[in-house]
């Protein structure tokens, strides 16, 4: 595909982009700053600004050491996310330290704006955020752009070279990658990305830190709510592995009838509670976004608010970490492995593939391919106290032992980005 092709693509689909918007935006009562945002209109925050661009909630928490090192050094931020829920992460870390929109939509008209609006410094992307558009014009203004905390997975890497007219000149407009692996770096290069450009720097979540509140918020639920019950977390599960999660504790409760899940949605919305089995009988389920009461009776808590997974993990004694039994690629195993929580998770961990390996080399992960495996690997688990918490110190030796991404990445970026303090 040349640029030229992909930019009147882009001018096509927008008025279909900015309904999505609309939709994805509407529950939170945002749309009509979200559209102008979208376009490029956004309020300019303080001059010499560094931009910092982070998909969502995950990558926001991936990048927030980065971002507080800019501000600790007096430079001013500015940070755009995809998705309300990453910007209400944001806020919650940061407050009004720094400044916040969407980012454009990948048409000129709207990068133009946007930048010209911003005038930032200097560009910051995390993971892989790869917009022709925005990307070659931050080089055609000779912003010094970076791409942090880099990945790319064999599958993503068929579906770029299907674009080898364009994804040379799309990368050339990274000054430096840092990036997660040595594989990760490889597969860049195919892409045409020069090898002097990349560093291996590790992966950023290994220095997530954890929110200390949820995690002090959790464990005392646990000690007032369910002291003496086997209770197990199922984190980020997609709409189809929910009914999995379901016969898995239905299984369990075979063998302990005391057995508590916490189930915690990656689409809280999209749960129905009529797909409960009919056997745990009314009462069974407590909605927390309701504050329904746990007693003995209760199967099952819903984890149906937003923001408040660290506070189910540390309430559990184990963890099946979401996105694993579909083809979605699995959710960060990282943070339940920085509580010595012991992780199961399924095939479909492409995403995540090194984090996934290390954890599996180390016994701190799990692997699972359907509700039997699950109802048998948590009978284990909780059949043995001392395995469970071997499993769980396991993890979080890997965990420990990884630490550093983010230091490394930000010498990195003071010396190629030219970010001396402000």
């Amino acid at each position: 595909m040349t640029l030229w092709l992909y930019r009147g693509l882009m001018r096509l689909l927008g008025p279909v982009l900015l309904l999505a918007t609309l939709w994805r935006y509407r529950q939170y009562g945002n749309q009509r700053q979200a559209i102008a945002e979208r376009l490029g209109w956004v309020n300019a925050p303080a001059a010499s600004v560094i931009w910092v661009h982070a998909a969502s909630v995950g990558e926001v928490r991936a990048v927030a050491a980065i971002v507080q090192q800019a501000l600790d050094a007096g430079h001013a931020v500015h940070l755009t996310t995809n998705t309300p829920t990453g910007r209400q992460a944001a806020w919650e870390r940061f407050g009004d330290t720094l400044t916040q929109s969407y980012p454009p939509l990948d048409t000129p008209a709207a990068v133009k704006r946007f930048l010209n609006r911003l005038q930032p410094r200097a560009a910051i992307r995390v993971e892989l955020e790869l917009w022709p558009t925005l990307l070659i014009a931050l080089q055609q203004s000779g912003i010094k752009t970076a791409l942090i905390n880099a990945r790319l997975s064999e599958r993503s890497l068929q579906r770029y070279q299907r674009l080898r007219g364009l994804m040379p000149r799309v990368l050339a407009a990274f000054n430096w990658v840092g990036v997660q692996s040595q594989a990760d770096a490889q597969r860049l290069q195919a892409l045409g990305l020069p090898a002097a450009r990349i560093d291996v720097t590790g992966n950023l979540k290994f220095d997530q830190v954890l929110d200390p509140a949820q995690v002090a918020a959790g464990r005392h639920w646990r000690t007032t709510h369910a002291a003496k019950r086997p209770v197990w977390v199922a984190a980020s599960v997609r709409d189809r592995e929910s009914a999995i999660m379901l016969e898995a504790h239905q299984y369990l409760r075979e063998r302990y009838p005391e057995a508590l899940l916490l189930l915690v949605p990656r689409h809280p919305a999209s749960f129905q509670l009529s797909a409960l089995p009919d056997a745990w009988g009314p009462g069974s389920c407590a909605q927390h976004s309701k504050s329904e009461q746990v007693d003995t009776n209760t199967a099952m808590v819903l984890g149906d608010t937003m923001g408040e997974l660290t506070a189910f993990l540390a309430a559990a004694d184990i963890a099946f970490v979401g996105g694993s039994l579909v083809p979605v690629g699995g959710h960060n195993p990282l943070e339940p492995a920085a509580l010595g929580v012991p992780i199961i998770m399924g095939p479909h961990v492409f995403n995540f593939a090194g984090v996934d390996a290390l954890l599996a080399a180390a016994g701190g992960r799990y692997r699972v391919a359907n509700s039997a495996d699950l109802a048998a690997i948590l009978e284990s688990l909780f059949d043995d106290a001392a395995m469970r918490k071997r499993a769980g110190s396991q993890a979080l030796s890997v965990v420990n032992q990884h630490r550093g991404a983010a230091q490394r990445t930000w010498q990195q970026l003071t010396q190629r980005l030219k970010l001396r303090r402000a």
